[in-house]
């Protein structure tokens, strides 16, 4: 297939520096791709897309029909990352990461924060990510932010960017190890001469971190998931296999003397560490939501005496919103004395009058975001909504301005997709998963989302996105 005739437009293309002119680091892959014989290439991607099927890699999307999953799309045209871009960018997720974990700590204590002014006391207090019940809560290590997932994008000047922050339970990480596998079946030859970092040491380094919150030397590990109609809950399935864990559902535990205890054939067993997949609302009906059916009733006071972990811990949603992302930087500047490595996305916050003038002056311009919605829900795009669109949009900020931010409508950076017979930009955005344990890992790479409709911004698998496999180059590709 050749890719001379690909044409990156006016948007930061990943592989092309401008029309027949690939980057340094793509070329190699390019050769490839173009000495394919006609028509081999779709096969390679027919081929991907078997594999996908056979592994049974789906997904859930929220209003459907309940247990109603779709194939997760992919593209086998991969993601590049240059060594001395990725080092970069791990050293500002490990700087943030560390920075809203000391943020969270600080909200549920003293709140020093708060009382200096740097985050406004009412934006946290009316977060619905902030929770009362958590003030006092002291989790394993102070650490409360155990696995992270932080979206990037890179526009037109190639500069990257954090769109947000996913600090609850962040999903997606099960697509990063399967996409490696199944290219690594598409394009064998190349891992080698391209140096790929692996990504497949990911579930030991999550099991680690896991442990790292139990004084036990063999903790009991579990996952708790809400089930099998959750949207995640093969990505959940598939963590639990390869750490060789437990994959549990609140059912199977209930709390015994103060510990909390798996139902098993041969009677309870403790158990020390729970990964949980179920979001805080619903953790422990004790505590939290009184009709829920997915927690576990009195876990929450088992946390809190310290007879078991939980990862991450309840409470760390407030990181989660949308309006407190605005404050990270300043975060970072509080908590560490530093400037921060990763800037964040240019936000107005509906909440403060002046922004809010300018959102509602600007709609055609802006995209406006729900601060407690994920998954492109709640989310409009101004210069592609309708006049009608904008209006109602106008009045939902009008009635609830807390609950609503806008940011530019940012040029996201592309990466060639296969489409037909040939290459088509598509707009992409990154995010790479880090934990906090005894160390910070962050996994090299992450999950490039692609927004596999033409034009289109959203990158969102319920809303028509894909995933590309990242290759985070360790040096220079070697030629072959």
């Amino acid at each position: 297939m050749e890719s001379s005739a690909y044409d990156p437009g006016e948007f930061y293309d990943e592989l092309f520096e401008r029309k027949g002119q690939p980057r340094r680091s793509s070329l190699l892959l390019l050769q490839k791709i173009a000495a394919l014989t006609e028509g081999e290439l779709q096969r390679r991607q027919q081929a991907a897309e078997r594999v996908i099927l056979n592994l049974g890699m789906t997904f859930g999307v929220s209003g459907t029909e309940a247990g109603h999953e779709h194939i997760f799309p992919f593209d086998i045209i991969p993601r590049i990352v240059d060594a001395s871009d990725w080092d970069q960018l791990e050293a500002g997720l490990r700087q943030r990461v560390r920075a809203l974990n000391e943020f969270v700590h600080d909200v549920y204590h003293d709140q020093k924060i708060l009382k200096d002014g740097v985050v406004p006391r009412d934006l946290v207090w009316s977060s619905k990510g902030f929770l009362q019940p958590c003030m006092g809560l002291t989790p394993p290590r102070k650490i409360w932010c155990h696995i992270g997932g932080i979206d990037l994008v890179r526009t037109s000047d190639g500069q990257y960017y954090v769109l947000e922050d996913n600090m609850r339970c962040p999903s997606g990480v099960a697509y990063v190890l399967e996409a490696r596998q199944v290219m690594k079946r598409t394009f064998p030859e190349l891992f080698e001469a391209y140096g790929v970092r692996p990504v497949d040491e990911y579930p030991s380094a999550l099991l680690q971190t896991l442990h790292f919150l139990s004084d036990l030397p063999d903790p009991t590990v579990v996952i708790l998931t809400p089930g099998i109609h959750n949207s995640a809950y093969y990505e959940h399935s598939l963590l639990a296999q390869k750490m060789g864990v437990e994959l549990v559902e609140a059912r199977d535990l209930v709390v015994v003397d103060g510990f909390v205890h798996m139902r098993t054939t041969r009677g309870f067993q403790r158990v020390d560490v729970i990964y949980r997949r179920v979001n805080d609302d619903f953790l422990d009906p004790f505590v939290f939501r009184p009709d829920s059916q997915l927690g576990v009733p009195g876990v929450i006071e088992a946390y809190r005496k310290g007879r078991v972990a939980l990862a991450n811990a309840p409470g760390t949603g407030v990181c989660d919103d949308k309006a407190i992302y605005a404050y990270v930087p300043k975060m970072v500047n509080y908590y560490l004395a530093e400037e921060p490595l990763l800037p964040n996305v240019p936000t107005y916050l509906g909440w403060d009058a002046k922004d809010r003038a300018y959102i509602l002056e600007h709609l055609d311009q802006l995209v406006v975001k729900a601060t407690n919605e994920s998954g492109g829900y709640g989310m409009m795009i101004g210069p592609n909504a309708s006049q009608r669109e904008r209006e109602e949009c106008a009045a939902r900020i009008q009635a609830d301005p807390r609950n609503y931010i806008a940011q530019p409508t940012l040029s996201l950076s592309r990466v060639p997709t296969l489409h037909g017979d040939h290459l088509e930009g598509r707009h992409v955005d990154l995010r790479p998963y880090v934990l906090y344990g005894k160390a910070i890992y962050v996994l090299p790479g992450g999950m490039t989302r692609v927004a596999l409709r033409k034009g289109s911004l959203v990158v969102n698998s319920s809303q028509g996105g894909g995933n590309k496999d990242t290759w985070v180059l360790s040096g220079e590709p070697t030629s072959r």
